[in-house]
């Protein structure tokens, strides 16, 4: 190797430590070293959980509200097509549970319909199979995205069995009303798959996700860890399944039967 290429080299790795160093004391600090403060209206958790009462969201026209609210919330775009983007839906009973059969059961349980959204489980599939960890479990329990991150490779759709996340095929924005657009939470990008994030964003300042809001008390969000939160009580008190447990992901969602 000759004088100036070695020459060159070190100049390289000098220039290259010296921005590592300078981006370090910009994330260490903040105005002037003082450290980032945390709010102290964020809600916490050891693990997050919802429980749905299905005996009284029923049917499509009790759901719609709570699917409204949450994706008007979060800018979800509204294509009219096979390729919908989707975080809360609702379905038949027979699909929400296929490996609950039971073909004696109440004909009004039957034709129950279902409120779907992702199930943010403790054991999700999906994190484990993206490969630049946009999609990655918090130490809350919730299953969350980094959109900018996501290449669009779509392995986290293949390893979710419950159908819980939605591909950008299009511009999302397209199908949008950029009038109505909520601008406190960012509209997503062409080939980037997004889903339920049980609101993390209204977590952070005191507040419930938007679903629990809008469902009138008929959706129990709270802490497993602690006996008395909400979904802890609604779980004393009630019957309640989960979509495919012998999967053995450990949804974090439940609904009462």
């Amino acid at each position: 190797m000759n004088q100036s290429r070695r020459h060159f080299l070190k100049f390289a790795g000098l220039t290259a430590v010296g921005l590592c160093a300078g981006a370090s004391g910009v994330l260490a600090s903040s105005g002037g070293g003082s450290p980032v403060k945390p709010n102290k209206e964020t809600l916490h958790a050891t693990q997050w959980a919802m429980v749905i009462d299905t005996r009284k969201l029923n049917t499509d026209e009790a759901i719609a509200p709570l699917a409204a609210a949450c994706h008007a919330l979060h800018n979800v775009p509204d294509v009219p097509n096979k390729q919908n983007v989707k975080w809360l839906w609702s379905a038949s009973m027979e699909e929400a549970f296929p490996d609950f059969p039971n073909k004696y059961q109440s004909p009004e349980v039957e034709h129950r319909r279902v409120m779907l959204l992702c199930n943010h489980c403790e054991n999700p599939p999906c994190v484990r199979v993206c490969p630049t960890k946009a999609t990655f479990k918090r130490p809350d329990g919730i299953v969350t995205m980094d959109y900018h991150r996501c290449i669009g490779c779509r392995y986290c759709m293949a390893g979710c069995p419950f159908g819980a996340r939605s591909f950008n095929f299009g511009e999302p924005r397209e199908h949008l009303d950029l009038s109505k657009l909520n601008k406190e939470y960012p509209t997503r990008m062409r080939g980037v798959v997004e889903k339920c994030t049980f609101c993390v964003e209204r977590l952070e300042v005191g507040k419930l996700p938007a679903c629990v809001e809008a469902s009138n008390g008929a959706v129990h969000f709270g802490d497993l860890s602690d006996e008395n939160s909400p979904a802890r009580k609604a779980l004393r008190e009630n019957y309640t399944i989960r979509r495919k447990p012998s999967l053995g992901t450990e949804p974090s969602v439940y609904y009462i039967i």
